[in-house]
């Protein structure tokens, strides 16, 4: 098998999962690359993680109500599961729809709302939009909860536009103005949460998404240059035609699965790195009815993604950094005790999962990195790498030995 393969094939596993070992990476390979897009591309056609051994010895992250249980058992679906890359585009949202327990103080909602990026993430961006809109926690985090028609809330309704679907501005202007959050938080007046019956005799339950009408505003607004009688829905329905949208999604995945875009908030005045990158995608989209996963298909088919200059271009982000440090060793799969500890690395590195520092998220690339975090990175791949008892690392050894 020839090496080129071999390093096209650990590219791929990289950016569309969180890495692999050494003997995966040449089944993979064998397989053929194409053949592997579409796998990942379909978790449906693979296995389902299977998390019973780990529910049976912590069955406190059953629907957990403790944001800590959460973390823990998603870094350790991000290890086990065989659909890598529903888990690399959940935490893709999760950095960009940002809601953390900060202000969440469930831990259920944190859940519930990753999973609809897990089950969401690849399908049609509105529906996603939709789903995150109506999702109670992200509701309560932004505000939605305090946006009444007699008392406007306009949080919600500017963070949708800022950093959800257009953003601020491209090509130097701005995409949308002032009145536009208005009559956007207008629209979703009335969208609110109630408590159901609680699911157990004790305990907590998760939210409901409930609209009220009472609390709706249903006068004419004029939002993007299009007017009516426009509910949250419309709103949804309008941003996601925008050329901007597409725009900023495309240059979103760029950012995460191809190279370091300049920070967020430069987008408006500074151009993509790869504008023929950003405009393939950006035709995928309006192609496929706002299709993220056409838009990801053409990604990693494309010449762009395959060069080499790319391949270690991208600084991980203290998740990728430990997730993938643990597949290529073969650590955590399967259950093992030190799941807590472990689960707190990325935070030590700079990166507190399911709780970002604000609602703009992280700043990624070069700025994960400075004097106190590289040396967490150092001091975590060392304790690693130098544990030769590990069947993945004496493999390694025995590869470079041999």
């Amino acid at each position: 098998m020839a090496e080129q393969d071999i390093a096209l094939m650990a590219h791929l596993l990289r950016r569309a999962g969180f890495g692999a070992s050494r003997d995966e990476i040449e089944a993979k390979a064998a397989q053929g690359y194409d053949s592997v897009v579409q796998e990942l591309l379909n978790p449906e056609t693979q296995e389902a993680v299977a998390e019973d051994l780990l529910i049976r010895y912590n069955p406190s992250y059953y629907e957990a109500a403790a944001i800590e249980n959460n973390v823990q058992q998603w870094i350790w679906r991000m290890i086990n599961s065989p659909r890598q890359l529903q888990e690399k585009v959940a935490l893709f949202w999760h950095m960009i729809f940002c809601a953390g327990h900060s202000k969440i103080d469930s831990g259920q909602e944190m859940g519930l709302m990753v999973n609809i990026f897990r089950q969401d993430g690849m399908g049609k961006f509105d529906d996603l939009l939709l789903k995150l809109s109506t999702n109670p926690g992200m509701m309560y985090y932004l505000d939605n909860t305090e946006s009444h028609k007699a008392n406007l809330n306009e949080n919600y309704g500017r963070e949708l536009l800022e950093l959800f679907s257009l953003g601020v501005g491209m090509d130097e202007a701005f995409n949308y103005s002032e009145d536009d959050v208005k009559a956007c938080a207008k629209a979703f007046t009335g969208w609110n949460i109630a408590p159901p019956y609680p699911p157990f005799p004790h305990g907590r339950s998760p939210w409901e998404f409930r609209f009220d009408p009472a609390d709706h505003d249903f006068s004419e607004k004029t939002f993007l240059g299009e007017t009516g009688n426009w509910n949250g829905n419309d709103i949804i329905e309008i941003a996601c035609k925008q050329p901007a949208t597409a725009r900023f999604i495309a240059r979103h995945l760029y950012n995460y699965f191809v190279a370091d875009e300049p920070q967020i908030p430069a987008w408006r005045l500074t151009p993509p790195r790869d504008q023929a990158a950003i405009e393939a995608m950006e035709k995928a989209y309006w192609d496929s009815g706002h299709s993220i996963k056409a838009m990801l298909e053409v990604l990693f088919t494309s010449d762009f993604f395959k060069d080499e200059a790319v391949r270690y271009a991208k600084v991980k982000n203290p998740t990728e950094m430990v997730v993938s440090l643990l597949r290529m060793t073969g650590e955590f799969k399967g259950y093992q005790p030190g799941l807590f500890e472990l689960s707190q690395e990325p935070k030590y590195m700079g990166m507190d999962l399911m709780n970002p520092p604000t609602v703009e998220g992280w700043h990624t690339g070069r700025e994960w990195i400075d004097s106190g975090t590289l040396v967490e990175r150092i001091n975590f791949a060392s304790d690693i790498l130098g544990n030769t008892k590990l069947d993945g690392v004496r493999s390694l050894v025995d590869r470079l030995m041999g």
